[in-house]
């Protein structure tokens, strides 16, 4: 493809459902309109960037999206949406109800803390890493501060039991329960300045990558293990089968009624103010 600017940074998260779907496109297995230079950072942290509007198309949380609307639109491919991929709470026993007990969060901006809000809005909470959160509420503190329960999200899903922890709510089951529709977990966003040529472009580039990485599932393991912390085999298997689905290679109908459901939520809890603006790219392929 002819380049349309100069190389674009693109950002996503260390997690195995993310180094899967990009392994293709950052190593030059597919066309992309211009070249790319991946950038791996933890999801709050790009979350935080997307604010700065640092990056040309970047990975972030659908409750940050929709912050950002102004200056970025989302793809319809590469993001995470599903059903059975909520968020957890655990804790080390039973809690009862949460409001106005102490909550780890992994950030303001995460669907995860928006969830919890609208199920517990008394709920106190302390912000970390998302890997922190885990030893945290096994400990049952944070830098002195009691920590009554977590809200685990990513491969924590898998593991939490090894900290002899055990499970509250299953936000996304609640969220299934409630809606009837898949959770919208991350979305992979470009900037709207960018021309609507390059932004079908890299929607293309980014499902050709997932479809890569299906026919080829063997050859992303290295660069999936390099980038997966202590994560096992398994776990790391598990988490690209539970957040890789039809909804990553194209959000389809059903994906955007859940993405505005979560929206008209957001705002309805006064977390976001409402636009009129697209949600997502134009597709290229629909007639």
């Amino acid at each position: 493809m002819t380049a349309l600017t100069d190389t674009l940074e693109l950002g996503y998260s260390f997690c195995p459902n993310d180094t899967f779907i990009f392994y293709a496109l950052s190593h030059g297995k597919v066309n992309t309109p211009t070249p790319i230079h991946e950038l791996l950072e933890d999801v709050q942290t790009l979350n935080d960037w997307a604010g700065e509007g640092r990056l040309p198309i970047t990975k972030i949380s659908y409750r940050a999206y929709f912050s950002v609307m102004k200056d970025y639109v989302a793809l319809r491919s590469g993001g995470a949406l599903g059903r059975g991929v909520g968020p957890l709470i655990v804790a080390r026993g039973e809690q009862g109800d949460l409001n106005g007990k102490t909550v780890a969060s992994p950030g303001a901006l995460t669907t995860a803390e928006l969830l919890l809000k609208i199920v517990y809005p008394g709920v106190q909470i302390v912000r970390m890493r998302y890997d922190a959160i885990m030893p945290a509420v096994e400990r049952g503190e944070f830098n002195g501060q009691q920590i009554d329960a977590g809200l685990i999200i990513h491969e924590s899903r898998f593991t939490y039991h090894t900290h002899g922890l055990s499970k509250l709510l299953d936000l996304g089951a609640w969220w299934e329960g409630e809606t009837g529709l898949p959770l919208p977990l991350g979305a992979i966003l470009v900037r709207r300045d960018l021309p609507a040529q390059m932004q079908q472009a890299l929607q293309s580039a980014v499902r050709s990558s997932l479809e890569y990485a299906w026919k080829h599932p063997q050859e992303p393991k290295a660069y999936i293990r390099q980038h997966a912390l202590e994560m096992s085999d398994d776990v790391m298997q598990a988490h690209i089968d539970l957040y890789v689905n039809e909804f990553s290679l194209d959000v389809g109908e059903e994906g955007e009624r859940a993405v505005r459901e979560l929206y008209r939520r957001a705002v309805e809890a006064g977390a976001v103010e409402a636009s009129e603006l697209p949600l997502f790219v134009e597709d290229s392929q629909q007639p």
